[in-house]
Protein backbone atom coordinates (compact mmCIF):
# COMPACT_ATOMS: atom_id res chain seq x y z
CA UNK A 1 0.00 0.00 0.00
CA UNK A 2 1.70 3.29 -1.07
CA UNK A 3 1.41 6.89 0.56
CA UNK A 4 -1.35 7.46 -1.79
CA UNK A 5 -3.65 4.86 -1.36
CA UNK A 6 -4.93 6.06 1.96
CA UNK A 7 -6.76 9.04 2.94
CA UNK A 8 -4.40 10.10 5.67
CA UNK A 9 -1.42 9.85 2.75
CA UNK A 10 -3.22 11.91 0.42
CA UNK A 11 -3.89 14.51 2.87
CA UNK A 12 -0.48 14.66 4.19
CA UNK A 13 0.48 15.21 0.48
CA UNK A 14 -1.49 18.05 -0.43
CA UNK A 15 -0.31 20.16 2.69
CA UNK A 16 2.95 19.35 1.21
CA UNK A 17 1.83 20.44 -1.71
CA UNK A 18 0.13 24.03 -0.85
CA UNK A 19 1.25 26.38 -2.77
CA UNK A 20 2.46 24.37 -6.20
CA UNK A 21 1.09 24.34 -8.89
CA UNK A 22 1.72 24.19 -13.21
CA UNK A 23 0.41 27.42 -13.70
CA UNK A 24 3.41 28.63 -15.33
CA UNK A 25 3.91 25.35 -17.15
CA UNK A 26 0.96 25.17 -18.92
CA UNK A 27 1.75 28.62 -20.27
CA UNK A 28 4.20 27.15 -22.24
CA UNK A 29 1.83 24.66 -23.48
CA UNK A 30 -0.22 27.21 -24.76
CA UNK A 31 2.44 27.89 -27.27
CA UNK A 32 2.38 24.18 -28.10
CA UNK A 33 -0.99 23.31 -28.15
CA UNK A 34 -4.32 24.91 -29.39
CA UNK A 35 -7.27 25.57 -27.17
CA UNK A 36 -10.10 23.30 -26.51
CA UNK A 37 -7.67 20.03 -27.51
CA UNK A 38 -8.06 16.91 -25.63
CA UNK A 39 -6.04 16.02 -22.58
CA UNK A 40 -5.43 13.70 -20.53
CA UNK A 41 -3.92 14.53 -17.26
CA UNK A 42 -1.11 11.76 -15.62
CA UNK A 43 -1.57 11.64 -11.68
CA UNK A 44 -3.72 14.80 -11.31
CA UNK A 45 -3.27 14.16 -7.34
CA UNK A 46 -5.36 16.73 -5.28
CA UNK A 47 -6.03 18.40 -9.10
CA UNK A 48 -4.55 21.73 -8.82
CA UNK A 49 -3.15 21.59 -12.41
CA UNK A 50 -6.19 20.18 -13.72
CA UNK A 51 -7.94 22.63 -12.95
CA UNK A 52 -5.88 25.31 -14.53
CA UNK A 53 -6.07 22.75 -17.39
CA UNK A 54 -9.88 22.56 -18.07
CA UNK A 55 -10.14 26.47 -18.30
CA UNK A 56 -8.47 26.37 -22.02
CA UNK A 57 -8.71 22.19 -22.81
CA UNK A 58 -10.84 19.40 -23.10
CA UNK A 59 -9.16 17.55 -20.11
CA UNK A 60 -9.27 14.07 -18.72
CA UNK A 61 -7.69 13.46 -15.33
CA UNK A 62 -6.03 10.03 -14.75
CA UNK A 63 -4.49 9.18 -11.31
CA UNK A 64 -3.84 5.25 -9.84
CA UNK A 65 -4.84 6.21 -6.40
CA UNK A 66 -8.65 5.89 -6.64
CA UNK A 67 -8.23 8.13 -3.29
CA UNK A 68 -7.24 11.06 -5.06
CA UNK A 69 -10.21 10.47 -7.99
CA UNK A 70 -12.51 9.86 -5.38
CA UNK A 71 -11.52 13.56 -3.67
CA UNK A 72 -11.29 14.96 -6.50
CA UNK A 73 -15.04 13.66 -7.88
CA UNK A 74 -16.39 14.63 -4.31
CA UNK A 75 -15.94 18.91 -5.94
CA UNK A 76 -16.22 18.39 -9.64
CA UNK A 77 -18.94 15.61 -10.31
CA UNK A 78 -18.99 16.46 -13.72
CA UNK A 79 -15.20 15.57 -14.56
CA UNK A 80 -14.11 12.90 -16.96
CA UNK A 81 -11.64 10.89 -14.68
CA UNK A 82 -9.85 7.53 -15.19
CA UNK A 83 -8.15 5.23 -12.50
CA UNK A 84 -5.15 4.53 -14.54
CA UNK A 85 -1.44 3.20 -14.10
CA UNK A 86 0.95 5.58 -15.46
CA UNK A 87 2.78 2.59 -17.01
CA UNK A 88 -0.07 0.59 -18.75
CA UNK A 89 -2.24 3.12 -19.10
CA UNK A 90 -5.01 0.79 -20.15
CA UNK A 91 -7.83 2.71 -21.76
CA UNK A 92 -9.01 2.98 -25.79
CA UNK A 93 -9.23 6.40 -25.76
CA UNK A 94 -6.47 8.73 -27.68
CA UNK A 95 -5.49 12.50 -26.66
CA UNK A 96 -4.04 15.47 -28.90
CA UNK A 97 -1.97 16.02 -25.59
CA UNK A 98 -0.77 13.83 -22.59
CA UNK A 99 0.20 16.20 -19.71
CA UNK A 100 2.16 15.30 -16.35
CA UNK A 101 4.11 17.68 -13.52
CA UNK A 102 6.38 16.03 -11.03
CA UNK A 103 4.80 12.16 -12.11
CA UNK A 104 6.89 10.51 -13.97
CA UNK A 105 9.35 10.60 -12.33
CA UNK A 106 7.82 7.85 -9.48
CA UNK A 107 8.26 5.03 -12.67
CA UNK A 108 11.69 3.16 -12.95
CA UNK A 109 13.74 4.35 -16.01
CA UNK A 110 12.57 0.84 -17.91
CA UNK A 111 8.59 1.59 -16.99
CA UNK A 112 9.19 5.50 -17.93
CA UNK A 113 10.53 4.09 -21.55
CA UNK A 114 7.08 1.84 -21.40
CA UNK A 115 5.31 4.38 -20.30
CA UNK A 116 6.39 6.92 -23.48
CA UNK A 117 5.93 4.21 -25.61
CA UNK A 118 2.04 3.31 -25.08
CA UNK A 119 1.94 7.83 -24.34
CA UNK A 120 2.95 7.77 -28.63
CA UNK A 121 -0.28 4.89 -28.78
CA UNK A 122 -2.44 7.00 -26.88
CA UNK A 123 -1.91 10.53 -28.75
CA UNK A 124 -4.29 11.76 -32.27
CA UNK A 125 -1.96 12.72 -35.24
CA UNK A 126 -0.17 15.58 -34.20
CA UNK A 127 -0.42 15.09 -30.73
CA UNK A 128 2.29 16.07 -28.10
CA UNK A 129 2.87 14.84 -24.68
CA UNK A 130 4.55 17.84 -21.94
CA UNK A 131 5.82 16.23 -18.86
CA UNK A 132 8.14 17.76 -16.33
CA UNK A 133 10.98 16.01 -13.57
CA UNK A 134 13.26 16.94 -11.08
CA UNK A 135 16.19 17.60 -12.24
CA UNK A 136 19.76 15.71 -11.23
CA UNK A 137 21.45 12.69 -10.96
CA UNK A 138 20.11 10.80 -7.99
CA UNK A 139 17.50 8.01 -6.90
CA UNK A 140 15.44 8.94 -3.95
CA UNK A 141 12.91 6.90 -1.88
CA UNK A 142 10.73 9.01 0.73
CA UNK A 143 7.29 7.94 1.96
CA UNK A 144 7.49 4.12 -0.17
CA UNK A 145 7.82 6.59 -3.44
CA UNK A 146 10.63 6.70 -5.56
CA UNK A 147 11.92 9.23 -7.24
CA UNK A 148 14.45 9.51 -10.15
CA UNK A 149 15.91 12.59 -10.84
CA UNK A 150 17.03 13.32 -14.67
CA UNK A 151 19.75 15.62 -16.61
CA UNK A 152 17.87 16.45 -19.94
CA UNK A 153 20.65 13.76 -21.33
CA UNK A 154 18.88 11.10 -20.42
CA UNK A 155 15.85 12.33 -21.32
CA UNK A 156 16.76 12.61 -24.37
CA UNK A 157 18.20 9.42 -24.75
CA UNK A 158 15.09 7.99 -23.30
CA UNK A 159 12.85 9.71 -26.06
CA UNK A 160 14.54 10.39 -28.88
CA UNK A 161 13.54 7.00 -30.84
CA UNK A 162 9.97 7.90 -30.38
CA UNK A 163 9.63 11.76 -30.37
CA UNK A 164 11.00 14.76 -31.85
CA UNK A 165 12.02 17.36 -29.08
CA UNK A 166 9.99 20.54 -29.34
CA UNK A 167 10.81 22.31 -26.57
CA UNK A 168 13.29 21.05 -23.10
CA UNK A 169 14.28 23.49 -20.76
CA UNK A 170 15.63 23.81 -17.34
CA UNK A 171 12.88 26.01 -14.55
CA UNK A 172 12.97 26.47 -11.19
CA UNK A 173 9.85 25.25 -8.91
CA UNK A 174 12.33 25.51 -5.48
CA UNK A 175 15.81 26.01 -5.88
CA UNK A 176 17.33 27.19 -9.15
CA UNK A 177 16.76 25.18 -12.61
CA UNK A 178 15.70 22.29 -9.90
CA UNK A 179 13.19 20.95 -12.55
CA UNK A 180 12.94 20.35 -16.39
CA UNK A 181 9.94 20.22 -18.64
CA UNK A 182 10.04 18.52 -21.85
CA UNK A 183 7.49 18.49 -25.19
CA UNK A 184 7.38 16.08 -27.40
CA UNK A 185 5.88 15.65 -31.07
CA UNK A 186 6.11 11.94 -32.84
CA UNK A 187 8.32 11.39 -34.87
Amino acid sequence: MGLFDTVKGVEQYIKMAEGYDGTELIKILHKHLPENSTVLEIGIGPGKDMDILKKSYAVTGSDRSRVFLDKYKETHQDTDLLLLDAVTMETDRTFDCIYSNKVLHHLTKENLKKSFQRQKEMLNQDGILFHSFWKGNKVEEMGGLLFIYYEMTDLKKITESNFDILEMKTYTEVEKNDSIYVVLKTK
